[in-house]
């Protein structure tokens, strides 16, 4: 087989995995760091960690045009981070509400980034990425959007559409 004649065929091969499989490892790898650590922050039910307190009251500045800034209320941010961590990522691996999951990911990233500028190639832009992908894109067919999607598609078309 000729080598024009084998790129055509792999990207043939890529171009029939359906769109659900890299939507599905998206909101997966998307989910991990952020639910690891989520569970860093908790010591028991809604009972932040000595850990997460110190470094949101002590630690973490949000570096913005070279000042570094105290968190504004660190320990309400602390806890609504800890939530974040812990309730997104299971809605990204449900496929459960993707879009608004994927947007409070991305709003925790740039966050993340402001506080830890050196972790931009590393870590923030490749979550950034993967949120904004899934922002635009959403779960895809193995989504639990999609299963309620299809559940509510007539009452949502009629709603859309009235009769006139």
């Amino acid at each position: 087989m000729r080598p024009d004649q084998l790129v055509i065929r792999a990207d043939r091969l890529l171009a029939a995995i359906p769109a659900a499989l890299p939507l599905l490892f998206l909101r997966v790898a998307l989910a991990i760091p952020f639910w690891r650590s989520g569970h860093t922050k908790w010591d028991g039910f809604l009972s932040l960690s000595s850990g997460a307190r110190y470094l949101f009251t002590e630690e973490f500045r949000l570096h913005i045009f070279g000042q570094a800034f105290a968190y504004p209320a660190p320990l309400t941010m602390a806890f609504l981070a800890g939530l974040g961590e812990v309730i997104l990522p299971v809605l990204l691996v449900l496929g459960l509400g993707t879009r608004f999951a994927a947007l409070g990911i991305l709003a925790m990233t740039i966050i993340i980034q402001l506080t830890v500028p050196d972790g931009l190639v590393n870590f923030h832009l490749p979550w950034f990425a993967m949120a904004l992908a899934l922002a635009v894109y959403g779960g895809g067919t193995v989504s639990a959007d999609r299963l309620i999607g299809r559940a509510l598609g007539n009452r949502l078309k009629a709603s859309a559409h009235p009769a006139h």
